[in-house]
């Protein structure tokens, strides 16, 4: 494994193929949890089975975390790796006339989407964690919804929620085409993928935003 990530190329596509594993992942998460809007029984139902089935927590979660883990270190690996092979000539390169601003700062967004999912850790798998490990509380199918509700009381966290998820937006803009790039998709698809793109990363932080600013404003 380690062979293989020393190519730059190698790098780049297990960095887009987690990435890829990570938009999957984002569809399925908004799925969820945007259930939350108009039926409680609905979210309450799949939030429990999503925390109790087996398949779910003891493979997929583990596989979902060292997911998370793999692309932001494999992101800030890349970073680093094209700031040395930067050499003295690129003093003088105009970044800003030939890539957009967020393409030239995806490590900056990334760190600060990293910073965010730290707390969505916090927030959500933390207490999960110690409410079925720790203090082995017994399960409340309908506890869900009213958690939810919870963490979106103070104005201070959804106001980072919802900075969190317009970075997300600006970060996916970028990194959803560059993904494709790297896995070679064929280029006469790229005008559908960056349209796809471009739906996508407006489209699933917009509901995520509308999720926290609802349950804020309706607790």
């Amino acid at each position: 494994m380690s062979g293989f990530l020393s190519s730059s190329i190698a790098r780049k596509v297990a960095m887009a193929l987690s990435a890829l594993f990570l938009i999957v992942f984002l569809i399925i998460h908004l799925s969820v949890n945007i259930t939350s809007l108009f039926s409680e029984k609905l979210f309450n139902e799949l939030s429990h089975f999503m925390g109790t089935n087996p398949l779910i927590q003891f493979a997929m979660q583990p596989v979902l975390i060292f997911g998370v883990v793999f692309h932001f270190v494999m992101g800030f690996v890349l970073e680093i790796k094209n700031r040395k092979a930067r050499n003295v000539n690129y003093v003088k390169f105009n970044g800003a006339a030939s890539a957009s601003w967020m393409s030239r700062n995806m490590a900056l967004s990334g760190g600060v989407i990293l910073a965010f999912l730290i707390l969505h850790f916090v927030d959500f798998w933390v207490p999960e964690m110690n409410h079925k490990y720790i203090e082995f509380l017994p399960e409340d199918p309908n506890r869900y919804f009213g958690e939810l509700q919870h963490k979106f009381v103070s104005p201070i966290r959804v106001g980072a929620y919802v900075i969190a998820f317009v970075l997300l937006a600006l970060h996916l803009l970028h990194g959803f085409q560059s993904a494709f790039q790297s896995i070679g998709f064929n280029n006469k698809y790229t005008s559908a993928v960056k349209s796809f793109g471009k739906f996508y990363s407006f489209a699933i932080p917009l509901g995520f935003i509308i999720i926290a600013l609802y349950h804020h404003f309706n607790h």
